[in-house]
């Protein structure tokens, strides 16, 4: 963990070590993260002298102070009552709370263990820190499951440095999970401006009607609410924050305009392969990118900028597809490609991409021209041994450049390329995209590593891309039968 000092990662590698504790107890990596949230909140709170927002007799020194044998009892009761009595934050985390500890003496190990540990040593500016590398955790222990939903840090670094969050942005993530993207983009406005020294009224802007996001599953909403409060986010006042909802529902619609969009949206398609359930969409699909995508360029104000990770088959897919990506092209300027190694996201060999669009002052002709970086050809296979770093993204950003729409990218046609060929980056005409049926899967480098033996994909891999294929191409056709009025029965559901 590179943003935390050393009490701080110590704290992190002691409380991850209690996971046997409850593995023991048949407790899996992700239910030990979400019960760790519960406990470390009453305890943090009792560190960081806000226990005021929890009822007298529902506090760390409450739970401390049971008996060893009726202590499961009094904190399942603690569970509940911190979901119906707290203030609207602990609410929120403690909604349908339950514990999956099974044994008193469990629950008496780890509230001893974490009470113990030494957090005068931890200053209060690097509990998030803290708590943020726990997660990291979780989505690097490969049993968890937990890292096909995690953005590796050093991706979400380098976007937020290329869009350059500002003070007056309204900044959203309809897809938050943990809270990563806010998170990042909090740090970066915090490093480069001097927000202690906002008037009171910033303060409460900054605090409360900068960040918004949106995330459908219960356990790690409550992870995203606990990260957010531990880095001074407040996300439970004036509807700010990251909501309990599903952005393709109409609870989507609600998030309001905004002005910088940074997200890694959820892979496949809707379950059961059922459509949005919103009415705003021109265009209705059950694949869930091509979903977000919409929401995302019909969610900027004129603009407004965004950066998203988006797999390749949103580059390429026909039909439905290429009219998502026309209207794309039309609203926003699409300016910027950036296709991503692959391997770096855990147990999936999905190729990805992000894509950064600024939405325009019209809905017609925004696209003039489109930049194509290719980080993936001719790089290493990224893992344990090679790890992906920021440095891998320096060459990007400095090609980038400073301004975060993209405006100065249409005056590097002028650089001097020595060979088109062999350049990491190359420029595409709206007209010569329109020439390829409007696909943005563009790759001009010859990968000096295919056709050997440890390049070649994984079968696994091989036969994961093949059903991922066919399952878009059965849900193109389960659309074409309802357009028809043909029902369908979906062997998926």
């Amino acid at each position: 963990m590179s943003t935390t000092n050393k009490a701080a990662s110590d704290i992190v590698g002691k409380l991850w070590d209690l996971c046997s504790v409850l593995r023991d107890d048949g407790v899996t990596y992700h239910q030990y993260v979400t019960e760790l949230t519960y406990l470390l909140f009453l305890k943090m709170a009792q560190e960081t002298g806000s226990e005021e927002q929890l009822p007298e007799g529902y506090r760390w020194g409450d739970l401390l102070a049971q008996s060893a044998p009726s202590r499961l009892h009094d904190y399942r009761t603690l569970l509940v009552h911190l979901g119906l009595y707290g203030s609207p934050l602990v609410g929120q985390i403690f909604a349908n709370a339950s514990s999956f500890i099974k044994k008193p003496t469990t629950l008496s190990t780890l509230i001893t263990a974490i009470d113990k540990l030494d957090w005068y040593s931890v200053h209060r500016e690097d509990l998030g820190d803290l708590y943020e590398g726990l997660l990291e955790k979780n989505a690097n222990e490969k049993k968890s499951g937990a890292g096909q939903y995690f953005t590796p840090r050093v991706l979400i670094d380098s976007m937020v440095a290329v869009m350059r969050p500002q003070l007056d942005d309204t900044i959203q993530d309809p897809a938050a999970g943990t809270g990563g993207f806010l998170i990042a983009a909090n740090h970066w406005l915090r490093t480069h401006n001097d927000v202690d020294g906002l008037t009171e009224a910033q303060q409460r802007r900054y605090r409360h009607k900068t960040f918004f996001g949106m995330e459908h599953v219960q356990d790690t909403h409550r992870l995203a609410l606990m990260n957010l409060m531990l880095h001074g986010i407040d996300s439970a006042q004036d509807g700010g924050g990251i909501r309990y909802g599903d952005t393709l529902s109409p609870e989507g619609q609600a998030l309001p305009k905004a002005s910088l969009i940074l997200t890694n949206p959820p892979f496949g398609t809707k379950k059961g392969g059922g459509l949005p359930t919103r009415d705003d969409f021109t265009f209705p699909t059950s694949n869930k990118q091509f979903a977000f995508l919409q929401h995302i360029y019909r969610g900027l104000k004129r603009g407004g900028r965004a950066a998203v990770v988006l797999p390749d088959n949103v580059l390429f897919e026909a039909n439905t597809g290429a009219q998502i990506r026309r209207d794309l092209m039309d609203k926003c300027n699409l300016h910027t490609i950036l296709r991503l190694p692959t391997g770096i996201f855990y147990a999936q060999g999905v190729k990805t991409n992000v894509l950064f669009f600024t939405r325009g002052e019209t809905d017609k002709g925004n696209t003039k021209e489109t930049w194509v970086y290719d980080l993936r050809a001719n790089m290493p296979q990224f893992g344990k041994r090679t790890p992906l770093t920021r440095a891998h993204f320096a060459e990007f950003e400095a090609f980038f450049g400073d301004e975060p729409t993209g405006a100065e990218l249409s005056h590097r046609k002028k650089r001097k390329v020595k060979d088109p060929a062999t350049s990491r980056f190359r420029v595409f005409t709206r007209e010569q995209v329109a020439e390829r049926g409007d696909s943005l899967d563009i790759a001009w480098l010859k990968d000096e590593s295919e056709g050997s033996a440890e390049a070649l994909p994984e079968p696994a891999l091989l036969a994961s891309e093949a059903l991922e294929e066919l399952d878009a191409a059965m849900d193109e056709l389960r659309e074409l039968l309802a357009a028809l009025g043909e029902e369908v029965e979906d062997e998926k559901a």
